[in-house]
C-alpha cells in the first residue's frame, strides 16, 4: 500500500520507473529489458503498450521528464525520458517497501529484488522486512486452521502453505544475500 505521499501506480508504471530511475531511457529500450526475454522480462513481461502507456502518465504527473529527442534509423523518433527528483525519490521508497499481500510476491517483490540486483544494492533489508511482515500473517493463518472446517479450511491450509513456503523462500535468501555480503567484505 502506498505511503501517504506515495503515487498510486500499477506494477508497470513502478517498473518503467524505476528502470527510467535508474538511467534516461527510451520506450523502446525499457521494451526490450520487460520483453519476455529481456533481463527482467523473465520476472514479469510488459507488453510496448503498456509502457508506453506508463511512461505518458509517469510524465503527466510530474515523475518523468523527457529531456531530448532523438532521431532514429529504425522508426519514429525517441523521446529521452529520465526520472524527476521526486520520481527518482518515489521509485526509492517503493524498492524499499516490502510487498502488502503474499501474491504479489512472484511478481512484485521479485521484481524488486530483480532492481535491486541490477544496481547493486543490498537486498537484506526489503527481504527482512517483508519476512517480518509475513510472519504475523503465517501465524494467525496457523491459528485459524484448528477452528476451520470444510473448504473454508481448504483456503485458509493453501493461504497457510503458500505464506510457508514463502517465508522459507525468505530465509534462504536471506541467507544467501548475508553471505554473499560477507564474501565482498
Amino acid at each position: 500500500m502506498p505511503g501517504p505521499s506515495q503515487p498510486r501506480l500499477s506494477l508497470a508504471e513502478w517498473l518503467v520507473l524505476c528502470l527510467v530511475s535508474e538511467a534516461p531511457s527510451h520506450g523502446f529500450a525499457l521494451a526490450r529489458t520487460l520483453s519476455e526475454n529481456g533481463e527482467l522480462g523473465q520476472i514479469w513481461r510488459v507488453p510496448k503498450p503498456v509502457i508506453y502507456r506508463a511512461l505518458q502518465r509517469l510524465e503527466a504527473i510530474g515523475l518523468v521528464a523527457t529531456v531530448e529527442l532523438k532521431p532514429s534509423s529504425a522508426g519514429p523518433v525517441r523521446s529521452l525520458v529520465d526520472a524527476t527528483d521526486a520520481g527518482r525519490d518515489a521509485a526509492a521508497a517503493w524498492l524499499a517497501r516490502p510487498v502488502s499481500h503474499n501474491r504479489d510476491i512472484r511478481s512484485e517483490l521479485l521484481m524488486k529484488l530483480g532492481f535491486l540486483a541490477r544496481t547493486g544494492a543490498d537486498p537484506v533489508p526489503l527481504l527482512a522486512a517483508q519476512r517480518a511482515q509475513l510472519e504475523p500473517v503465517a501465524e494467525a493463518l496457523q491459528a485459524k486452521l484448528a477452528s476451520t472446517a470444510g473448504f473454508d479450511r481448504m483456503i485458509i491450509l493453501w493461504r497457510s502453505e503458500t505464506v510457508a513456503a514463502t517465508l522459507r523462500f525468505l530465509d534462504d535468501a536471506l541467507r544467501e544475500a548475508t553471505q554473499a555480503a560477507r564474501a565482498r567484505r
